[in-house]
């Protein structure tokens, strides 16, 4: 079975309530959003994270993407809101 492990940060950490999770890497064609569906329809902390697909922000394997990536053979992904600097 093929991992696939999942980093949030800031408030979406804070929704959800752990800081990672390790799942089954999703079948091939497979997105960052059908895999945020998957783990929101699992739980009410993780629809509430990801309820509004806007304020997040996605990297696989350390590189910044759009959540209609294809998840692919990544190990990492990362789930963050935006980040701004200042």
């Amino acid at each position: 079975m093929a991992s696939l492990r999942i980093l949030y940060f800031a408030w979406v950490r804070e929704r959800i309530g752990q800081d990672e999770e390790v799942v089954e890497r999703p079948a091939a064609g497979a997105t960052i959003a059908s895999l945020l569906d998957t783990l929101g329809a699992a739980d009410e902390a993780h629809a509430a994270a990801f309820a509004e697909r806007s304020r997040l922000r996605a990297a696989l394997d350390q590189r910044f993407v759009p959540l209609d990536t294809e998840i692919g053979e990544a190990s990492e992904l990362a789930i963050f809101p935006p980040v701004t600097g200042g």
